[in-house]
């Protein structure tokens, strides 16, 4: 079966109002499936802003000579940008011509703010009745905090997932904010739009697509809420078979100073990590499932994994069926066998990023080009769609050309 580049969503126009975080990765994995995303910014971000500053309010690796950060947001990668004044009565008219020709718009603002602007889901659909709305916040468009700013951290709390994330007798982990922002945020905005999609080709008629962090991060949740209503799992943390309360599902130091991750559940992938650890006097230890001599198993695995170093380990584990993987950094799981065997990781632009995901066999998706800068599109795409009156657009500033 021959494969095509172009991926499956070829033909599908997505507009994107600008912002942060889990709606512009919505828009980049459309991209990256082979969809047309134009990006909307503001002119006010044509202006390069001040490297330095960003780089060190990000962390230690800013420097006086850090590059743009711009030209290495992944998440505007593949996409087209055009720079428009949303606030001026040309340039909502600018957005709403584009409307006409889209499929999907995509707005990550407070509820009530596109609305504001009169670019809210009523005005596009007088002008494309069969568009796809898409709307991503944290709180979700209604409710007492629908209007409250936050970030994941905060949506995870209020869903009871941050809560379970952590060690016994410990604090809750923060798992950066991958679990509310992209798995419980972006992911379902694109599962919600692609429904939609499918649905309008149906009936002729588009909707809006109310994504919320608090909602998709609750839903990731079903499987663990399944087990506490069959009372399979306690409401602590660090005490359940999933959350390093088992000693077998747990993160081991290595004679080195790094780690290895254990995840030996089923008993055969458990015998068989048994056996590669080599413990001396096996047939003596507590059962595995017998929560009273779990505390003996984790001194005893603990030792075991201090005599040998992490790259060691590995090479007796893997491959295999034990269920256990060395524990690598973001650099070096770049470099891992397994991810460069698999092209986990890509090289676009002199930057090597995750590829796209998720694999399609007859029309992959692929990365369409490097991080779009805010405006640097604006004449080009207007032009391609039709507007014959991009000179007098610029000259009153309704757009602005990076």
């Amino acid at each position: 079966m021959s494969a095509s580049k172009q991926g499956p969503l070829k033909g599908v126009r997505v507009i994107e109002l600008a912002g942060i975080g889990p709606g512009p990765f919505a828009a980049m994995l459309l991209a990256d499936l082979g969809a047309e995303v134009i990006r909307v910014d503001r002119p006010s971000a044509v202006l390069p802003p001040e490297s330095r500053d960003i780089g060190k309010a990000m962390g230690p690796g800013g420097s006086d000579t850090a590059l743009d950060p711009r030209s290495t947001d992944f998440s505007n990668r593949g996409k087209r940008s055009i720079a428009v004044d949303l606030k001026s009565e040309r340039g909502r008219q600018v957005v709403l011509r584009l409307v006409e020709q889209a499929d999907v718009l995509l707005e990550g603002f407070r509820p009530g703010v596109t609305e504001r602007l009169g670019l809210g889901p009523d005005d596009c659909a007088a002008v494309n009745p069969r568009l796809v709305y898409g709307r991503m916040t944290g709180w979700g468009q209604q409710g007492r905090l629908a209007h409250s700013a936050g970030h994941d951290i905060g949506y995870i709390a209020t869903t009871g997932t941050l809560h379970a994330i952590g060690r016994a007798g410990g604090p809750p982990q923060v798992p950066m904010n991958l679990l509310g922002d992209f798995a419980g945020g972006s992911m379902y905005l694109v599962v919600g739009v692609l429904a939609a999609l499918l649905e309008a080709k149906v009936s002729g008629q588009g909707q809006v697509v109310d994504a919320a962090i608090v909602d998709g991060t609750a839903h990731l949740s079903t499987f663990i809420h399944g087990f506490l209503a069959g009372g399979l799992w306690t409401d602590q943390r660090g005490v359940n078979m999933l959350d390093t309360g088992a000693p077998w599902y747990d993160v081991y130091e290595t004679a080195d100073g790094r780690h290895v991750a254990v995840g030996a559940i089923e008993p055969q992938f458990y015998a068989e990590f048994i056996r590669l650890l080599g413990i001396k006097d096996a047939d003596d230890l507590p059962s595995q499932h017998d929560r009273s001599g779990w505390p003996v198993l984790r001194e005893r695995f603990a030792e075991a994994f201090r005599t040998r170093t992490r790259d060691e380990w590995a090479e007796i584990f893997l491959p295999g069926d034990a269920c256990v993987a060395p524990v690598l950094s973001l650099k070096e799981a770049a470099e891992h066998p397994y991810n460069t065997e698999r092209e986990v990781f890509v090289e676009e632009g002199g930057h090597l990023q995750p590829a796209p995901a998720p694999r399609l066999s007859r029309t992959p998706g692929a990365i369409a080009g490097p991080p779009a800068l805010p405006g640097e599109h604006t004449r080009e795409v207007l032009e391609r769609l039709g507007f014959t009156d991009v000179d007098e657009l610029l000259a009153e500033g309704a757009v602005a050309q990076g």
